[in-house]
């Protein structure tokens, strides 16, 4: 099996047209590392509807060159003759080189490839896909991963609601078998002549953006950090164009920085990773701070001395402020299965429909199959696509505009004399207190994660701590209209109505479990809020008992 590797190794080293990746193979077979070979050689990136995501380095199981061409030679091997493809990237390692490399292998296949003229952010290049009615998209990315990592979405375009939408299937596995048949990449031809966007495609976002029906308050003072990556700008450019004050940025995240030098993960959800932010919004004593992933299609928003707000309660205020700013029967909200009850509550209390979709807003954004206007969508991990009556400038997860519609809520609070988190003590006293936490175990061994969801459907556990299983979806099956996935909804019953979604992460090595609790407010919010988090405590625990035990 080793001398198998080493020959694989210089069939890539024959065809590799990247110095640094070569050098590092040359390396690895000078000193005879066959257990390093083997981890480079054993299979390859696999293809999903989440497009590529993995390390950077040489072989078929890292992002390099070499993996890169091969996807945009099975794309290009997909798509009709002569398609239009828009490509973007952010300021990852090597993201301007696979971007030139994706632009070239498609050009040099008939396509029209046109290249964003920057590091953007991903928003901005699925609304030119959109805008121009593109066949396709390519967006190179790792969102916020750790800075050795580096990925490949990939956008299906034409007209219509969904055009500039992530990949579904059978599109992946129609791409994934194009890639299978593409030959060394050294044979295929390239073609350098592909074009250079202008910075227009970056101003007709812009002014998408700040066209949405957001209200007309703007008095609000807001502390934003970029994370090191490529939203600033962009996130400037609209809030001056909607009439906001310019935010206060955090400086040593502001410009973009593949390193991610300040924080251990580049994510907003991470522990520790808006401590420079919030730390900067509670000395200038903004009203609120903003915060964008490394390509800018997440926000999380907090409030300076209170700290960060959950994906659910942004979602929850967010979707009241979309209906209240848009009309019509046909509307439509939508969230996942994994995140909190509250949403279809605000949706009957609008008379609006609501839908639920499996974690992904490839799946959100088609949620009402084109018979509903979907105003509306988010999924807990900080991600929110918000639209108008004209319709939504992207269909994907939008950190710019979401930034956006977050100040809007915050400004027309502030009008009266508010705070978000007035807000949600409204919100609580209306629908009940739903309280949620994500717990996540981060593996090795991706066969872990396949082990602990097949003990868990072999020993259905009957009880989490104090809370009693009443009832389990295996969504694995699918039903209720939705695609089959691994995941697992309990719902329970005890002191208070709860409930545990567990699934394996679909873009990295983690277990993830997502608990809420519900309270009905019958007299002070705050102490519902204090008895419900030491009830998610609780619950917390017992849920990390039964998976790491």
């Amino acid at each position: 099996m080793a001398a198998n590797h080493r020959e694989q190794a210089r069939a890539w080293l024959a065809q590799d047209p990247d110095p640094a990746t070569r050098a590092e193979l040359r390396t690895l077979l000078d000193n005879g590392d066959d257990a390093e070979l083997a981890a480079r050689f054993a299979g390859r990136l696999e293809f999903g509807t989440a497009g590529l995501r993995g390390p950077l380095g040489a072989g078929p199981t890292r992002m390099n060159r070499v993996t890169v061409m091969r996807a945009a030679a099975g794309i290009a091997a997909w798509l009709r003759p002569g398609a239009t493809v828009v490509i973007g990237y952010d300021a990852r390692h090597r993201s301007a080189d696979f971007a030139r490399d994706t632009a070239a292998v498609l050009a040099g296949a008939g396509h029209r490839a046109l290249l964003l003229p920057g590091p953007l952010p991903t928003p901005v290049l699925a609304h030119a896909v959109r805008a121009r009615a593109a066949d396709a998209g390519v967006m190179v990315t790792a969102s916020h991963n750790p800075p050795q990592d580096n990925g490949y979405k990939v956008y299906v375009g034409g007209s219509g609601p969904v055009a500039g939408s992530q990949i579904v299937p059978p599109v992946d596995t129609e791409i994934s078998a194009a890639i299978d048949a593409v030959g060394p990449v050294d044979a295929l031809p390239l073609d350098d002549g592909y074009e250079v966007l202008g910075d227009g495609v970056v101003s007709a976002y812009v002014d998408a953006v700040a066209a949405l029906p957001l209200g007309r308050e703007r008095d609000l003072s807001v502390t934003y950090t970029a994370m090191h990556g490529v939203g600033g700008a962009v996130l400037r450019a609209v809030f001056e164009r909607a009439g906001f004050p310019a935010p206060i940025t955090v400086p040593e995240q502001a410009e973009p920085d593949p390193d991610f030098p300040t924080v251990a993960f580049p994510n907003p959800e991470e522990p520790g990773a808006m401590d420079l932010a919030l730390a900067a919004g509670e000395r200038a004593g903004t009203d609120i701070v903003l915060a964008n992933d490394p390509d800018a299609d997440r926000v999380a928003v907090a409030v300076p001395g209170h700290g960060l707000l959950t994906g659910d309660e942004v979602g929850g205020l967010l979707a009241e402020h979309v209906l209240a700013h848009t009309a019509g029967p046909d509307r439509l909200v939508a969230t996942t299965i994994v995140s909190a009850g509250l949403l279809p509550k605000i949706a009957a209390a609008h008379g609006v429909r609501f839908e639920e979709t499996l974690t992904g807003f490839k799946w959100l954004v088609r949620a009402g199959g084109g018979e509903a206007r979907n105003v509306f969508c988010y999924e807990e991990a900080l991600g929110y696509c918000v639209s108008g009556d004209a319709g939504r400038p992207v269909a994907d997860k939008d950190g710019i505009s979401a930034a956006l519609a977050v100040a809007s809520v915050a400004a027309e609070a502030k009008r009266d004399g508010r705070t978000l988190l007035d807000l949600l003590d409204d919100q609580a006293r209306r629908h009940g207190l739903h309280l949620t936490r994500q717990l996540s175990v981060r593996v090795a061994d991706l066969a872990l994660l396949t082990e602990t969801m097949r003990s868990l459907r072999a020993a259905p556990p009957e009880a989490f701590g104090g809370f009693r299983v009443e009832a389990v979806e295996d969504f694995a099956d699918g039903g209720r209209g939705l695609p089959p996935t691994d995941a697992l909804r309990y719902r329970l019953t005890g002191p208070v109505r709860a409930g545990v979604t567990l699934r394996p992460s679909g873009t990295e090595p983690k277990l993830k479990a997502y608990l809420e609790v519900v309270l009905p407010v019958t007299g002070d919010v705050g102490e519902a809020r204090a008895e419900a988090a030491g009830r998610l405590a609780a619950l917390h625990d017992a849920v990390a008992d039964r998976i790491l035990g």
